[in-house]
């Protein structure tokens, strides 16, 4: 077989599942319920977060929070202030891929 296959979860409870994490990207799986998200942070790598359900609430930087929704894509750059959450209802589900992998990255 020449593929690898890799699973991700299929859940409405909270998980953050790095699914591939290896020299060319990082590829991480995201749920997150109403008032939940990601500790503030700074992107380690080019970061690109697919909403695959629900509304993104981010804030970037000292930009207020912007919000995005299904079938939306972010591209958003290194090093920049990170501050991701679901305030809404209904569940938030993300893939997030990080190219290069954050162990390659010359910034």
């Amino acid at each position: 077989m020449i593929e690898k296959v890799f699973k991700y979860s299929i859940t409405d409870e909270k998980a953050v599942e790095k699914i591939i994490m290896d020299e060319n990207i990082n590829y991480i799986h995201m749920v997150f319920n109403k008032n939940q998200g990601l500790p503030e942070h700074f992107s380690n790598s080019n970061v690109y977060m697919t909403v695959i359900r629900g509304t993104l609430s981010i804030r970037l930087d000292d930009q207020g929070i912007h919000e995005y929704s299904k079938g939306e894509i972010l591209q958003i750059p290194f090093d920049t202030k990170m501050n991701v959450n679901n305030l809404h209802d209904e569940v938030l589900e993300l893939i997030v891929v990080k190219a290069p992998a954050p162990a390659n990255y010359k910034g």
